[in-house]
């Protein structure tokens, strides 16, 4: 049984912590000091009596107790916001809105947004584009999307100017079965060109003068981790993407890189409509959960 000490706000520290991987980014991202986070999080494994966060050298990362916690705690939150908009009940918005999202944000923002506008806002249609930010930023140039997500330093013009800017930790991982052998070249798993993501991780290896080749090429999240999986080489993902029973951390002896961090924006027109606006809101209240760290 749940003690009822457990309330939405431990919850919800809990679920910033494993998603940023650090107590840190975490406590920025929620408005909360550090040590307020570790007396939470203290406070949270002593009332379940587990352990449910583990340190390593680059941060926090769940236990297999955690993680199981983790999938609970995430569901009881969702319940609580869909009671709140419940009760708060329905607005008449209406209306379509074009989205542009890259294909690594997809699978926390578009549930987000997804879940949120139905149950605020029944009436509006949302016409997701999902795409690379060179592509979508071509469709907002052209007038073609109400609200987009994108890399800025890929956008193709200078004129857009973020309503809110963050970025997305990027972790190194690879399979427990990938071990090349000494002296050859660091198998890369990559998104198409043009990726930030891919960008930031050859420009990394090449300062420190190690090799590397592409190994694998997808624009799917879901297919980059079934490579990483299967041992097939290495690649960055986000804390929330990386699956810790079959992926392991690039060990440091094979590559002795940092994490890396990679900037996002979020796009809307200055002439917003209200459904617009409220697809802006859901977004920016998915950031402020925690999904993304606060620039």
């Amino acid at each position: 049984m749940i003690p009822a000490a457990i309330d939405l706000d431990l919850l919800r520290s809990y679920v910033a912590v494993v998603r940023q991987g650090s107590l840190t980014r975490a406590a920025a991202v929620i408005c909360r000091s550090q040590p307020t986070l570790s007396t939470q999080m203290r406070r949270l494994e002593a009332l379940l009596g587990v352990t449910l966060l583990k340190r390593t050298g680059r941060g926090v990362v769940a236990t297999p107790d955690g993680e199981v916690f983790l999938g609970y705690a995430t569901r009881m939150l969702s319940l609580g916001d869909e009671a709140m908009i419940r009760l708060q009940g329905t607005s008449e918005v209406q209306g379509v809105v074009r989205i542009g999202l890259p294909e690594e944000i997809i699978p926390q923002a578009l549930s987000s947004v997804v879940g949120h506008v139905r149950l605020k806002h029944p009436q509006v249609r949302l016409d997701v584009v999902v795409d690379d930010t060179t592509r979508n930023g071509m469709l907002w140039r052209d007038g073609a999307l109400d609200v987009m997500i994108g890399v800025p330093s890929l956008m193709p013009t200078d004129e857009a100017v973020p309503a809110s800017t963050w970025t997305i930790d990027l972790e190194w991982v690879c399979g427990f079965g990938y071990a090349p052998a000494e002296g050859e070249p660091l198998d890369l798993l990559v998104f198409p060109e043009p990726c930030a993501w891919r960008r930031r991780m050859i420009q990394a290896l090449d300062t420190i003068g190690q090799p590397w080749r592409i190994a694998f090429t997808s624009r799917s999240i879901p297919a980059v981790q079934t490579a990483v999986e299967n041992g097939l080489g290495a690649t960055v993902l986000p804390a929330q993407s990386v699956h810790r029973s079959k992926m392991r951390p690039l060990p440091e002896a094979l590559s002795p890189l940092k994490p890396l961090a990679v900037p996002y924006g979020l796009y809307a027109r200055s002439d917003e409509q209200p459904a617009t606006k409220a697809v802006l809101n859901a977004l920016l209240r998915w950031m402020s959960n925690g999904m993304a760290t606060a620039a």
